[in-house]
C-alpha cells in the first residue's frame, strides 16, 4: 500500500524537490507551504510521516509539531537550516522522530523517511495481536493494548518514542540497559554515539512520570553504564 507524507515546507524550490524524488520513491506527498495549511490538511487526512520545517509562516513548525502530538504518534521528521543543539534537542523533546539539518542528501532524506516508517509499522503491528496487558509499578500503570499510561489513574501524555522507552524498562524490571540497548531497542537502528537523543527523550520522560525530575524514582541513572527502573 502507498504511503502518504504530508511535506510541510515553505520554500517552494525545496518542496518541488522533495516531492519529486519522494514520488519516485513510490511515496503519495502532499505538500503544504505554511503552519495553519498543515493544521487543516492534518485535521482532514491520513499520513503515514510528516516532513517538517521550522521557520513556517502563521504557525511555525514548532506549534505544529506540539498539536500533532495532542493527537497523534505519527513519525515526524524535522527538515531545518537550525542546526545548534538546542534546536535539536529542544524539535526531539516536543517529539519528533528524527531531525535532518539543511542542506541535506535527497538519498539520506529517503532512507531516514522509510526507516521511520519501517519502525513506526513494526512497532504498531506487534501490539494490536498482542492480548490485553496492564503492567503496574507503584502508581504507573501501562495498558500495552491499548496503548495508554497513566499515574494515579490520571492519563500520561507520551511521545511513541517515550512510550516505547517506558514499555523497554517496565517489561524488563530489574535490567540496566546502556544507550546504545535503549537506542538499538527503541529506534530499532545502528546506534552512531549521539548521547543527546537519548538524555533528551530521558529528560521528558522523567518531566512526566517523575514527582520531582531531578530526583528521579522510576528512571534511575547508573553511572558509567546507563539507566534501570527504580526499585519500589
Amino acid at each position: 500500500m502507498q504511503k502518504t507524507i504530508l511535506l510541510v515546507e515553505d520554500d517552494p524550490a525545496i518542496s518541488n524537490m522533495v516531492k519529486t524524488y519522494l514520488n519516485n520513491e513510490a511515496f503519495h506527498v502532499k505538500c503544504v507551504f505554511d503552519g495553519e495549511e498543515a493544521v487543516n490538511a492534518f485535521k482532514h487526512e491520513h499520513y503515514d510521516l510528516v516532513l517538517l520545517d521550522l521557520m513556517l509562516p502563521k504557525l511555525n513548525g514548532m506549534d505544529f509539531l506540539q498539536m500533532v502530538r495532542t493527537k497523534s504518534y505519527i513519525p515526524v521528521i524535522i527538515m531545518s537550516a537550525k542546526d545548534s543543539e538546542v534546536d535539536k534537542a529542544l524539535g526531539l523533546g516536543l517529539g519528533a522522530d528524527d531531525y535532518i539539518t539543511k542542506p541535506f542528501s535527497m538519498v539520506e532524506l529517503a532512507a531516514r523517511v522509510k526507516a521511520a516508517i519501517r519502525r513506526s509499522t513494526q512497532y504498531i503491528v506487534p501490539q494490536i495481536e498482542r492480548n490485553t496487558t496492564i503492567i503496574k509499578v507503584h502508581e504507573i500503570e501501562l495498558d500495552t493494548e491499548n496503548h495508554c499510561a497513566t499515574k494515579n489513574g490520571i492519563e500520561i501524555n507520551l511521545t511513541s518514542k517515550e512510550w516505547k522507552i517506558l514499555c523497554l524498562f517496565f517489561e524488563n524490571q530489574k535490567k540496566v540497559f546502556t544507550k546504545e540497548q535503549i537506542y538499538r531497542s527503541v529506534w530499532e537502528d545502528d546506534y552512531y554515539g549521539d548521547e543527546n537523543i537519548i538524555n533528551v527523550h530521558i529528560s521528558r520522560l522523567r518531566e512526566k512520570i517523575e514527582d520531582t525530575p531531578s530526583k528521579p524514582a522510576y528512571i534511575k541513572t547508573i553511572w558509567g553504564i546507563g539507566y534501570k527502573l527504580g526499585d519500589f
